[in-house]
């Protein structure tokens, strides 16, 4: 029984593969495609303005990470390399900023949209054994509703961060948004904390908010 226990979190691990990539790639690509469209051609002339998933790997948060949480089980936690933007370049700096952050997180809602609207389709549609399909589509949904939602908290290297300064400029959310690597202690600490319940209700909300739409609630 542990075996097959074991192959099957493998299997799953590895259909993930696919899923978080291109979930990842669409989020930075948003980031600097509105950058661009902005003003700031930083992320193109990085190379960072596609679709192609290499280009957005990060060491920590796109392979020691997810590796990480399927070796413990518990709930994948990672993301890519931050597309590179500079304020300087935009003609109303604070609100663009805003922009470019929040059309990661974005980006990522419309993705779980599109896919919801193709396991609908697929389960509507198409004849004959379709369970693999539908699990890979609604893992899809729910990865993208979960990245939506932890990428707009306001905890540094998350975009929230940057929403939350460029909405509120001040001393404190400056001071918030140079933590460094301390935001990423604070980070680790919170999902290991009793507000990760919370935050894991707000993704369910969500996820059951689609289902109520599709009619499947």
């Amino acid at each position: 029984m542990p075996d097959i226990q074991l192959s099957q979190k493998l299997i799953n691990f590895l259909l993930f593969i696919p899923v978080f990539l291109i979930s990842i790639a669409i989020h930075e690509f948003a980031h600097a495609y509105t950058a661009n469209k902005l003003g700031d051609n930083t992320a193109k002339q990085s190379g960072r303005l596609t679709l192609n998933p290499l280009k957005h790997i990060d060491l920590i948060g796109t392979v020691l990470m997810p590796i990480a949480a399927f070796a413990s089980g518990f709930a994948l936690i990672g993301w890519a390399k931050p597309v590179p933007v500079d304020m300087r370049n935009f003609k109303n700096p604070l609100r663009d900023d805003a922009f470019v952050s929040f059309a990661g997180p974005l980006s990522n809602l419309f993705l779980a949209v599109l896919l919801f609207s193709l396991l609908k389709l697929t389960a509507a549609v198409f004849p004959g054994n379709k369970e693999l399909l539908i699990n890979i589509l609604w893992y899809g949904v729910f990865l993208n509703v979960f990245l939506f939602v932890f990428n707009s908290l306001p905890i540094p290297p998350l975009d929230g961060s940057h929403i939350l300064f460029d909405l509120f400029p001040n001393k404190y959310t400056a001071k918030l948004l140079g933590l460094g690597l301390y935001g990423s202690i604070i980070l680790l600490i919170f999902i290991y904390s009793p507000l990760w319940s919370i935050f894991m209700k707000v993704v369910n909300s969500i996820l059951n908010l689609f289902l109520m739409i599709g009619g499947y609630a």
